[in-house]
């Protein structure tokens, strides 16, 4: 089937929906302008200290690395939360809000990525499931209890060069360790889920009232498959925009789009007009 077919079908299926699921993976900031992180190659592209001491990312996202060189992670951290708090989400976000805004039951979006992209854009944060976490909330490093607080107050100080932090560290309010982000790592036996099961029950409120949900997944890829597995698991006419991997799977109703992340929103909203 063409790509103007495909289109049309899934236009259809918007046409017919009564609530829409937006599923998101590293894919869909990549237009907004944040850095591909696909391969070693890639990661030390954007933080060259770490290639230079060769420090892959599942090294430095790690919680070990905090026990390690807190200010190494920090740097690591501190300079991707400045990145996310300056870069403005592409205007997809923007497009898609309104295309769910016109249906019956609205939007929720679903989310592997930590930047609080969909919040920024003017979601509603009680319509954001962020499944690994938020670099914009912190935890205790020696879980001295569940605490989860915003990351407001800290703003980081960060030699890029050296991928160092330079300012103080956030520590925690209550026992005084350090603190660190409230984010899903890799080998992370410590990380405070709350915040994100409280998401997800809300998400499986909104599921259960809904008739005719289409799902639009963008950009979520095959090697960490959250995201692609629960958009193909969640009962919904899948809509998957992915320039790499726009393969489908057979039971389901599906239509893949080798694009993008913004054009193809953009011209599946156009094909909606």
């Amino acid at each position: 089937m063409s790509e103007a077919a495909d289109l049309q079908r899934a236009a259809r299926w918007l046409a017919d929906a009564d609530a829409l699921l937006v599923n998101a993976g590293a894919g869909m900031g990549i237009d907004s302008g944040l850095p591909d992180f696909r391969g070693p190659g890639g990661f030390w592209a954007v933080y060259p200290a770490l290639g230079r001491a060769r420090i892959d990312f599942t090294s430095i996202a790690n919680p070990a690395a905090f026990a390690r060189d807190p200010r190494l992670a920090w740097g690591f951290y501190g300079h991707r939360l400045a990145l996310y708090r300056a870069t403005t989400p592409h205007g997809g976000f923007g497009a898609l809000l309104r295309l769910g805004q016109s249906l019956r039951h609205g939007v929720f979006a679903f989310t592997s990525n930590v930047d609080g992209h969909f919040q920024k854009a003017g979601y509603p944060a009680e319509r954001v499931c962020e499944v690994h976490g938020s670099i914009h909330h912190l935890q205790c490093v020696a879980g001295c209890s569940d605490a989860i607080w915003p990351a407001d107050d800290f703003q980081p100080d960060v030699d890029d060069d050296a991928c160092r932090l330079r300012n103080a560290p956030p520590h925690c309010p209550r026992c005084g360790a350090l603190a660190r982000p409230n984010i899903l790592m890799f080998g992370d036996w410590g990380w405070i889920e709350r915040r994100t099961l409280q998401q997800e029950q809300r998400l499986q409120a909104w599921l259960s009232g809904v008739d005719r949900l289409v799902c639009i997944e963008i950009g979520a890829g095959s090697q960490i498959p959250t995201v692609r597995h629960f958009s193909e698991t969640c009962g919904a006419r899948l809509i998957r925009i992915n320039p790499l991997e726009p393969e489908t799977p057979r039971g389901i109703e599906a239509i893949g789009l080798p694009l993008g992340g913004q054009a193809g929103i953009g011209r599946l909203v156009a094909a909606c007009a």
